[in-house]
């Protein structure tokens, strides 16, 4: 059972709302930004490694998916032994992990540092939410600094793309990891100058490692038996023994969360159906999101025969738009409430990935990608800020790192999945494409072009979906100002 203990003074600076949510901005940045930053070097990457295509997404996954799986366990290791102590010890492993990343001589070693960072960010995430949800009061000040974060989460993987492109055209590769180390090192250094340790008032003695663990395992081995399906089918013993070990790994966690003195997941959290539909919407939008940067970026290197850098600068009115969408909702939440903007940018969303699955192989940027990327930036951009305030509506104090685990989960393994997902179905038809093309190089470059296509397509589906999810939202009234 949980000692409930005085909770201990706060200690540190005087919290200056503004510097603080500048501060988390930062540290969070750097965690969304890993999530797509690798995206653009991932055919330098498959050169310079050694690595086949269809293993390729396991790069991006690998960090998602354990980022995703220990969320939770981080969001309660920072709300008993103290937000900014957390936060200091996962940007030092994310650091660590991001070198480690950046010196890797194999596929193992890569994606193995990726995993790494993956739990630096576990704990980076939701002390950072916790603390942002703690420095400011519900209601149009909370409102205000989640529709920044919210905003930032979109902004970083838009702008990692970009980033991407720069570093592997520049430098190489490996800097898109080496850039991580200071940045991470000098901002826990900085953490005690801008922000007050801080605990949640109900102090517990364990904690549930098994329940972060079997949960991460399943999430592991469902990403990877969906990627295998490519060669293996899906009726052969390997993937349907792999759906049942999955299967039989929820059951387990659920069993462990009932079971445990102090559980990942309290269960009846699920209880406020507003949280419970926002993370569904959550984790379908970022599938959509995750698919159209894997995917954008091998389009337009492999098929449109962008450079990185070509690459890199194309993403910049997408991330200028996913800003200026993002800015709309945070000043529309307010006016019209978060349900009515959420589907407006879900709707856009899902007309962008559709006309991205119509773009030719001789696509001009400003006639067709451009457009596309404008629509769905726009669409995205409207959708973060929303989802992060229905995540948090009704949500006490006392569940705000629980909360925020939760919400940041759903995005981690949601873009996760969707890339599986999105891979596993486009990637299937490419031994019928190839053998389709006969070697003709104008047939293989429109073979090549259909399975991108069909990915963007999977992407519009998980749009609709969460298009689909948030109509059964309930209605929520806007915030005040």
């Amino acid at each position: 059972m949980p000692d409930v203990a005085t909770r201990p003074p706060e200690t540190g600076p005087r919290r200056r709302p503004g510097l603080v949510l500048a501060y988390l901005c930062l540290a969070g940045f750097m965690v969304f930004l890993d999530v797509s930053i690798v995206n653009i070097a991932l055919p330098s990457i498959e050169r310079d490694l050694g690595i086949s295509e269809s293993s390729l997404q396991y790069i991006v996954t690998a960090y998602g998916t354990v980022l995703g799986g220990f969320l939770l366990l981080g969001g309660r290791l920072a709300d008993t032994l103290g937000r900014r102590r957390m936060l200091q010890i996962g940007l030092i492993v994310f650091a660590g992990a991001s070198l480690t990343a950046g010196v890797a001589q194999g596929a193992a070693m890569l994606i193995i540092a990726r995993g790494l960072q993956g739990l630096g960010s576990a704990f980076i995430a939701p002390a950072a939410l916790s603390i942002l949800t703690g420095t400011f009061a519900e209601g149009p000040a909370r409102t205000k600094a989640l529709g920044v974060w919210g905003a930032i989460s979109g902004v970083a993987s838009v702008v990692g793309v970009t980033l991407g492109g720069l570093l592997t055209e520049g430098p190489g590769w490996r800097w898109i990891f080496f850039i991580n180390v200071p940045i991470g090192v000098v901002v826990a250094v900085l953490a005690p100058l801008v922000i007050r340790e801080s605990r949640a008032e109900v102090r517990r003695r364990a904690f549930d490692t098994a329940g972060a663990v079997v949960l991460t395992s399943a999430l592991i081995l469902l990403i990877y038996t969906l990627g295998e399906t490519a060669d293996a089918g899906w009726a052969s013993f390997r993937t349907i023994g792999g759906l049942v070990a999955v299967a039989a790994l929820l059951l387990a966690f659920l069993r462990i969360e009932r079971r445990a003195e102090s559980p990942l997941i309290p269960l009846d959290i699920f209880r406020l159906r507003v949280l419970r539909l926002a993370n569904i919407a959550t984790v379908l939008m970022f599938g959509t999101l995750v698919t159209l940067f894997f995917f954008a970026s091998l389009f337009m290197q492999q098929v449109l025969n962008y450079s990185p850098l070509q690459t890199g600068l194309a993403y910049v009115p997408l991330a200028v738009v996913v800003s200026v969408g993002a800015g709309l909702a945070s000043n529309l939440v307010t006016k019209v409430a978060a349900k009515p903007v959420l589907l407006a940018g879900l709707v856009l969303s899902v007309i962008g990935l559709l006309l991205l699955s119509r773009l030719p192989v001789d696509a001009g940027y400003l006639t067709g990608v451009l457009p596309a990327f404008l629509v769905v930036g726009l669409g995205l951009g409207m959708s973060f800020v929303p989802l992060q305030v229905a995540a948090f509506s009704g949500v006490g104090k006392a569940e705000a790192g629980l909360a925020a685990g939760l919400i940041n989960t759903s995005q981690e393994a949601g873009g996760a999945l969707g890339v599986a997902v999105a891979a596993t179905i486009a990637f299937s038809r490419v031994s019928e494409l190839t053998e389709w093309a006969h070697g003709d190089p104008v047939l293989v470059l429109e073979a090549r072009a259909m399975v991108f296509h069909q990915a963007f397509f999977v992407g519009a589906c998980f749009a609709l979906a969460s298009l689909a999810v948030a109509l059964l939202l309930p209605r929520m009234k806007a915030v005040a100002e």
